[in-house]
């Protein structure tokens, strides 16, 4: 039985245990704190788990955090100290430089790794061959449509339904994830595949015509060039995450437990 445990139990978290289960040869504890209003959903087939006492007992073979960027500060260094792999959904966390370094350090010191998957984006493999080529730029466009984007209008302003695109950000990847850390997981993992959040370009922008979670990547080198679309569909539960992250996540998951692994 493989030992998965998940650390919150939001759209993202829910849709990976329902996969996992699914999928049979899974064993899935979810990790929400004391006193949760997501406990009562968490279905009869899940183990609860509380406390990092309790989630050392569960004995994971991987952990996955689905809980946005608190969590990562509050479960990370504690999980990566079971000596486990630690799959990271909101890589914007990492923008920090403090925390980055904190959760590698605990990683090392338990001889276990820290894990990005490729989440909403594509090109990944790309990005990481071109890494060190002189001359790369690389450049990120969020076209999103509004409902993604309900709350931030409203703070701004602006309609909830404008009936052009609305630009929110131009800036750097560590702009875009500092100030978006729940929409923006894309363009710290496309950073840190590459060039850093600091060279990254990011635009954000909230498109009424949107067909779908939009993410644009442009990239030159000596190398060559490569620019790419990807339209996902929003997750039925939250309009601001892709439905395709949480299979971007089971995807990584057996991946950890292959014995040929996709690099």
């Amino acid at each position: 039985m493989r030992r998965v445990a998940i650390i919150g139990h939001g759209a993202i978290g829910r849709e990976l245990a329902t996969a996992l289960l699914r999928r049979g040869g899974y064993a899935v504890a979810v990790v929400l704190r004391p006193g949760s209003s997501r406990a009562g959903q968490v279905g009869p087939d899940c183990v609860t788990v509380h406390d990092p006492a309790a989630l050392a007992a569960f004995r994971p073979a991987i952990v996955v955090e689905a809980a946005g960027a608190q969590a990562v500060r509050e479960w990370g260094p504690a999980s990566l100290g079971l000596g486990v792999p630690l799959l990271l959904s909101s890589v914007g966390a990492l923008h920090d430089d403090g925390l980055r370094a904190a959760l590698v350090e605990a990683a090392e010191a338990a001889g276990t790794r820290l894990y990005l998957p490729s989440g909403a984006l594509a090109g990944l493999d790309y990005v990481l061959a071109a890494r060190a080529a002189g001359d790369l730029r690389i450049r990120y466009e969020s076209r999103k449509p509004p409902a993604a984007w309900a709350d931030e209008l409203r703070r701004l302003g602006h309609v909830e339904r404008p009936a052009r695109p609305v630009t929110l950000l131009e800036g750097s990847a560590r702009e875009a994830a500092a100030r978006y850390p729940a929409n923006l997981n894309v363009a710290a993992t496309l950073a840190l595949a590459g060039i850093g959040f600091d060279r990254t370009e990011v635009s954000v922008v909230v498109d009424p015509e949107a067909r779908g979670n939009t993410h644009g990547i442009a990239v030159a080198s000596e190398l060559g060039s490569l620019e790419l679309s990807v339209v996902n569909r929003p997750s039925p539960d939250n309009p601001k995450t892709s439905w395709i992250v949480s299979r971007s996540l089971l995807s990584a998951i057996e991946q950890h437990f292959s014995t040929v692994q996709l690099l």
